[in-house]
């Protein structure tokens, strides 16, 4: 059983402590489901009146909190003292290193002494696999493929020959990537396939979410940069560069060349047009869809399906009702002062 003083807690998070330090707390739960053995969190002043009357035995809570019904860590940031606990309280369980009997190893692959491979998993030849990744069971590694140090690949995971993932990067389960770019060029009878011959270069402290696809480049590289979280169900097609520190959302859709800023945020099921810009710290509403350009820092949403002529001019005169509505409320007032003026029996 995991136990901790409330005194050790404090100094774990940085946090100044309300109440009894020798205060042992076994569990870390939910406001709602807390017992006097756990401690539980308030991030939002929302909840205050749920933390009020939880059974919690502590509490993670702003500085100056108070009222509270037990001992209180008060903490500059709950949210990322609430990272620090769940760490804590749930580590991750450290793999043994070595190869599982079962797995498949080439003979000029270079695996670390400390990485993990586990059971059923394929690492092809001229494959490198940094120090404590940890490869699981029926992952594919490819021809050249690269691990940086502390990575770790999900079972299921398909990394195709070329793909390049730095230091500290999570591949979820069922991710595919270095798959070939959708490029098809049509010869007057057919769709004829672009050799899709480039690669995917992940960087530091990236993760990527379960079956999710980032396809390789036709040439050159698809590139995440350091820092990027892509959830699950998300396709990256390729040459697209997804910017340090961006947030996609689950089922977006980003098609070739095309640019995701450093620190924009996209949400879930956002459509985004090939050789399209998204600017640094954009923010895209969920479900929405992008056939130009957005510029940096803007905050957009919306998104329709009709026929291509008539949402054309549907998207011209949408730029005109501010000034459309301005005109429309003179005219009303207008009108109504004209009506004032009328016999009563003559009035609409």
């Amino acid at each position: 059983m995991t136990r901790f003083t409330l005194g050790q807690l404090a100094e774990a998070l940085d946090a100044k402590l309300d109440g009894d330090a020798t205060r042992v707390v076994t569990g870390l739960a939910p406001l709602d489901a807390a017992s006097a053995s756990d401690i539980s969190f308030l991030t939002d002043p929302r909840y205050e009146s749920a933390a009020r009357a939880s059974h919690a035995g502590a509490f993670v809570a702003p500085i100056g909190t108070r009222g509270l019904p037990g001992p209180v860590l008060e903490c500059a940031s709950p949210q990322r003292a609430l990272i620090d606990l769940l760490t804590l309280f749930f580590p991750e369980p450290a793999p043994a290193a070595g190869v599982d009997p079962s797995a498949l190893v080439a003979t000029d692959a270079l695996v670390d002494p400390s990485a993990s491979i586990g059971p059923l998993a394929v690492v092809d030849p001229g494959a490198r696999v940094g120090a404590r990744v940890r490869v699981h069971a029926l992952a594919y590694v490819g021809c050249g493929v690269e691990i940086g140090e502390d990575s770790v690949v999900h079972p299921h995971v398909v990394l195709r020959q070329g793909v390049r993932l730095g230091r500290r990067v999570i591949v979820h389960a069922g991710a595919v990537l270095g798959a070939d770019g959708f490029g098809y060029a049509r010869d007057g009878a057919r769709h004829r396939k672009i050799p899709q011959v480039g690669g995917v270069i992940v960087e530091d402290d990236v993760e990527i979410g379960a079956n999710t696809t980032v396809d390789r480049g036709t040439l050159g590289a698809t590139i995440v940069r350091r820092g990027a979280k892509i959830d699950n169900l998300v396709q990256v097609a390729h040459n697209v560069e997804v910017g340090e520190d961006a947030i996609i959302a689950a089922q977006t859709g980003i098609a070739g060349s095309s640019r995701v800023g450093r620190g924009a945020i996209v949400g879930g099921q956002v459509g985004i047009g090939d050789h399209i810009t998204i600017g640094e710290g954009a923010m895209l509403g969920a479900q929405s869809g992008y056939a130009q350009d957005v510029p940096p820092g803007a905050k957009l949403t919306g998104t329709w399906g009709r026929p291509i002529m008539q949402a054309r001019r549907i998207w011209v005169a949408q730029a005109e009702l501010p000034d459309m509505v301005i005109r429309i409320k003179k005219l009303e007032q207008r009108l109504a002062e004209l009506e004032a003026r009328l016999p009563r029996d003559r009035r609409a």
